[in-house]
């Protein structure tokens, strides 16, 4: 199996930086009032609004931590120059499901933007991994997780949708 990349758009890239930037400035600001607030009303070893915002402080802070270090890895893929006759990053596939005779439409991106509710799929999911390089009207056997095969057909390959 070939070695799967850090990817990801320079859209994803951008948003994961602004969420970077309103957690460092908003939401460490916001958190810091909650516990100044908790603290003047004080006892706080019984102080559920002071537990809640250290807890809440203790999520933003890992959330920074786990953006930090991601960013530093990422690979940011030039979508302009991402080939539009296969299956890549950055691409939208229309796949027709051959069994049940469905179309589903997936855009393949890197694992730090999969959202799945949005069409969105990874490089690294077991559909975004068994796609990656065919082309048009090839079809492709996707291994589930439970074992089953599913075969979908590649009905049409496009750059990415805005």
């Amino acid at each position: 199996m070939a070695e799967v990349k850090n990817v990801i758009s320079r859209e994803g890239y951008n948003n994961l930086e602004e969420e970077l930037q309103d957690l460092k400035v908003n939401r460490r600001k916001q958190v810091a009032d909650k516990i100044k607030e908790a603290r003047s009303q004080g006892d706080l070893s019984e102080n559920a609004e002071y537990a809640a915002a250290k807890e809440e402080q203790g999520q933003i802070e890992g959330r920074i931590e786990e953006i930090e270090a991601l960013l530093k890895t990422l690979e940011v893929i030039d979508e302009g120059e991402v080939d539009s006759k296969k299956v890549n990053i950055g691409i939208t596939v229309k796949l027709k499901d051959v069994e049940m005779n469905e179309e589903v439409e997936y855009t393949i991106v890197g694992s730090a933007e999969a959202d799945i509710l949005n069409g969105k799929i990874s490089n690294e999911s077991p559909v975004g991994a068994a796609l990656m390089g065919h082309k048009k009207n090839d079809v492709v056997d996707v291994e589930t997780p439970t074992g089953d095969f599913i075969k979908y057909k590649i009905m049409k390959i496009q750059k990415k949708k805005k």
